[in-house]
Parts: structure tokens; sequence; C-alpha cells
């Protein structure tokens, strides 16, 4: 039997263009290796053939990966060990990292785009990016007074077994590859606390004079999900250097966006040791709001200037010259990172108490305290090229937290964690919710509990949405089966919606739009 799912990824791999005939006893031989093999016969064609095949990669891998359990070549028949292993065939499949960046190289030449669609296919035919596992994602699209937001909880991820928790645990911690996004990470065997990356291949490109990788995530949140790395491994920084870094990668990729995660904790992605952008061919809810109140800035006249009609604070700048923008950009940055106004609960700086400090604090602080400052300001950028004209989104942080809000003030408050209690990044910023995978399960629990009227105790895991339930269904006539899966994902999505206004440092009624004007003034308006 192990025969046929042989025969079957090697069908697999020269129907996908991950091998040619050339390389088909090679690799074939490479395959054996790995499964402890010493022969092999070619199968003939039979229904239990035809029925590997018409499952798909998932099921040819799954019944490489029972017999290698059976036999003893996995540590452990969880999926941890499985995804070890399973990475490590697919990686003999793949072409050599020369051989990708030669091919995309050439592709390139002829058309950006020709060339993106030959990688993005590569890092799925390799199963680097898992479509089977891509497909389990929940995804709905929810209408908002912001525009149609997009909704996934995320249940592509595996979690880890006890097992292989424990296991970490107990071995030397390794500092190589230093973090996830390291380029090191390409052909990697990964270990129990690492995923493998065999499969993995990297394109190098040069943004800002500096070598940078480009890859996708192979969680791909949306179409192409691209992460745009640093070659070395250095923190995260928001500043004129990345405006540059961001421009010069739309100008090599004008069908994509790219974007980075503010460079402060809570307000900043999951990974701030590792300078990285993501982007992708993709256009976001806040990429089609419109600007609703414009403005223009002195010395910068010929950039049109305005706030964006979106839940977060959002400033948007567009011209056919990106260094206009570069340069507006970091203005705007620089003027941010200094600025309090106490009035509407903006400070830019904490003392070493961790006392926040009011204007003139500021000012009369002596250079031993300027030093100690935490800073609390900071940007959320994202570059595209739109119809010809650099669009350029400048979304204003800020991380503050107060006993009341100890997660901080522009984060998702407490009413709103029983949806979503994790940190707003750039993905979240534009208009697309990462949901947690326990809602899956909790919805299932809730959906029985208001179609079977059944009374949820506090003991229970969905007591926490108990509150949200009584104060949407009113709202319903009736729910039947037949609607409430529609409600609960409608429900979802406005609190999401909830949840970018928690996160907006100006709140978009009378008091908060007054307070944003004062921000744009300070700018130099005209």
């Amino acid at each position: 039997m192990i025969f046929e799912y042989i025969r079957a990824l090697m069908e697999y791999a020269e129907k996908t263009g991950l091998i040619v005939k050339e390389d088909k006893n090679y690799t074939l031989n490479r395959l054996l290796e790995a499964l402890s093999l010493e022969e092999y016969e070619e199968p003939q064609d039979s229904p239990s053939y035809e029925e590997i095949v018409k499952g798909g990669l998932e099921s040819i891998l799954n019944g490489i990966l029972d017999y290698a359990a059976d036999k003893g070549i996995l540590t452990g028949n969880s999926i941890v060990y499985r995804d070890l292993f399973d990475t490590k065939l697919m990686g003999l499949l793949v072409p050599s990292p020369s051989t990708v960046i030669k091919t995309f190289n050439s592709l390139y030449k002829k058309n950006p785009k020709m060339a993106t669609d030959y990688y993005y296919k590569l890092s799925q035919d390799s199963d680097y990016i898992r479509r089977y596992r891509i497909i389990k994602d929940q995804k709905w699209v929810t209408k908002t007074a912001y525009g149609d937001i997009d909704i996934t909880i995320n249940l592509s991820k595996p979690e880890k077994d006890p097992k292989a928790i424990a296991e970490a645990k107990l071995k030397k911690q390794s500092g190589y590859p230093k973090c996830l996004l390291c380029v090191e990470n390409e052909g990697y065997a990964g270990r129990v606390d690492h995923p493998a990356r065999q499969n993995h291949r990297i394109i190098p490109v040069r943004i800002n004079n500096q070598e940078f990788g480009f890859q996708y995530s192979p969680y791909v949140y949306y179409n192409e999900h691209c992460i745009v790395l640093n070659s070395e491994h250095t923190p995260m920084k928001v500043d004129k250097e990345a405006f540059r870094k961001l421009f010069d990668f739309v100008k090599l990729f004008p069908h994509y966006f790219v974007g980075s995660n503010a460079d402060l904790p809570i307000v900043g992605g999951s990974i701030l040791t590792h300078d990285h952008f993501q982007g992708g061919n993709y256009e976001f809810a806040m990429a089609k709001a419109p600007i609703e109140k414009r403005f223009q800035i002195k010395g910068f006249e010929s950039v049109e200037a305005g706030i964006v009609k979106w839940p977060m604070s959002v400033i948007r700048l567009r011209s056919k010259v990106a260094e206009e923008l570069i340069e507006l950009g970091d203005h705007i940055l620089n003027s941010w990172r200094t600025y309090t106004d106490e009035e509407a609960f903006i400070y830019a700086y904490s003392d070493a108490s961790g006392k926040l400090l009011n204007k003139k604090e500021v000012i009369e602080g002596t250079q031993a305290e300027k030093h100690n400052r935490e800073p609390h300001n900071t940007i959320t950028p994202i570059a595209r090229n739109k119809d010809g004209i650099y669009e350029f989104d400048l979304v204003l942080r800020n991380n503050v937290t107060t006993k009341e809000h100890p997660l901080g003030v522009y984060h998702p408050h407490s009413e709103l964690h029983h949806i979503k209690k994790e940190n707003i990044g750039l993905i979240e910023v534009m208009g697309l919710a990462v949901l947690p995978a326990r809602l899956k399960v909790e919805m299932e629990e809730l959906r029985a509990a208001i179609l079977n009227a059944k009374v949820i105790g506090a003991e229970e895991d969905i007591y926490k949405h108990k509150d949200w339930m009584e104060g949407f269904l009113p709202k319903y006539k009736e729910i039947t089966p037949d609607n409430i899966d529609s409600i609960l994902q409608e429900e979802i999505g406005l609190v999401f919606a909830k949840v970018l206004e928690h996160a907006g440092v100006y709140k978009r009624d009378t008091a908060g739009q007054e307070a944003f004007e004062r921000f744009i003034s300070v700018l130099g308006r005209i």
C-alpha cells in the first residue's frame, strides 16, 4: 500500500511542476531513503489507487504518515511530529532556492505579476501553504457603517499536543534560527518548538539599499498574503527609512500593497524583534474607505491629504511622487511621536514610574528624565499604488494603559474580550478580523443554547457571551435553525467594528473629531 502513496506523491509532484521527468528517479530514491525503504515496485492502477489520488495531497501525505507512524519512523503520531515529517518529504520535491530564484527573476523581467503568480502557486503546491487547512478557516463579510469588513475565525494553525509541549520544555533552548522570520529558516528541519521549513523558499529583494527576503505567509489570511523580512535579525522600527522600504517594495510589485505593524507593544505585531512588513494582492475595507475631511499641509501643497472615514484614526496621503509621501509621512510621524493632548487623553510619554507626562512636564524634563521616558505614540503605515497614484495611510496608535484598561486604553476593552482580546495589528487595522479558533466551538454551543432557550450557567465557557447574547437577541423577531448562523456572524462582525473603534485614538464623536483636528493643525495645516 505504501508504494501506491509514493506513486501518487510522485505524480502529484510532476503534475504541479515541482519536479521534471529528469528528476524522477533521483527524487523517488530520496523518498525511499526518508521512509527507510530499500526497494520500490511501481503499483498498477486499481480502485484503491484511484481513491488515494482523488483525495488529493492531504490524503496522500496522511497515508504515508500513517505508514511512518506504524513503522516507528515518527517520534510520535501527533500533529507536531507528523508536520515535521511531511514537511521533510515535501522538501525533497521542491526545486533548490537558486532554481526558484532564477525562474522568479526570469518571469519578473516579463511582468512582476507573472513572477508572483508562479511563486504563490509554488508555495501552495509545495505544501508550505497547506491549502487543505486554510479552507477550514471560517470567513464571512459583515456590512458596517465603515463598509464591508472581513471576518475570519482562524482554524488553520494546528494546536500543539501535550507530549510535544512537554518535550520542548525539556530540550535545550536553541537560538537558531533566532526567530520564525529569519532567512535561516529556509530549508530548516524544525523541531517540536519550531516548524519545519524544508519546503520553504525565499526570494531576495533589495529595498532601500538593503537585502530583504520576500515570502508568503503559511497561513494566508488574505489573497497572496506575503511577508517582506530583513535579511538581518534586527528589531522593527517605524521611521523614515521604513517608509522608503515600503515604497521601494510597491515600486517593485505595483499590484501589491505593503504595510508595517506599529513598533510598540500592545499596538504592534506579534514579532517586534525582527524588521518585517506584510503585504499582498488584496483590497481591504480601509483601502476602499473614502477621505471625509480634506486638508493641505504647508510645504506639501501638491499632496492630497485627508482624514479617512474609518473607526481607527487614519490620515491618507496621495501623490504621483512617492518621495513627497515619504517626507510628509516623516513629518506626521515625528509630530505624532511627541504629541500630547491631555483633554483627548493622548500622552506621548510616561516617566520611569509609569506616570503619564503632561505637556509642561515633557518640555521641562531633565536630560536624564527624557532618556528614561517610555514612548506611547507610533504609527501603523500602509503603502499602495492605486491607478498610478501612490497612497500612504498613516494610522495613529497609542499604547497607554490605565488601571481601568490594563491591556491598553486604545485596545479592545474588557466587554469585547469574549470575541477579541488579542492585539490589533496591521491586518485588523485594515479591516480583517483574525479571531481565535475557540470561537468555533463556543458559537456552536451558543447556537444550541439560543435555539433551545437554555439558561447559561456561570460555570460554562460560553457564559462570557451571555451579556452580548442578551443584548442582540431582542433585535430579531424570530430566530430559527435557518437564520441563527447568519445572525451570529452578523453580530460577531459588529463587535469587531467596535473593537476597531476602541483601538482608534480619536473617537467618531464630535469631541474626538475636534481633537483630531487639533493634531492636524499642529502639522501646519493651511
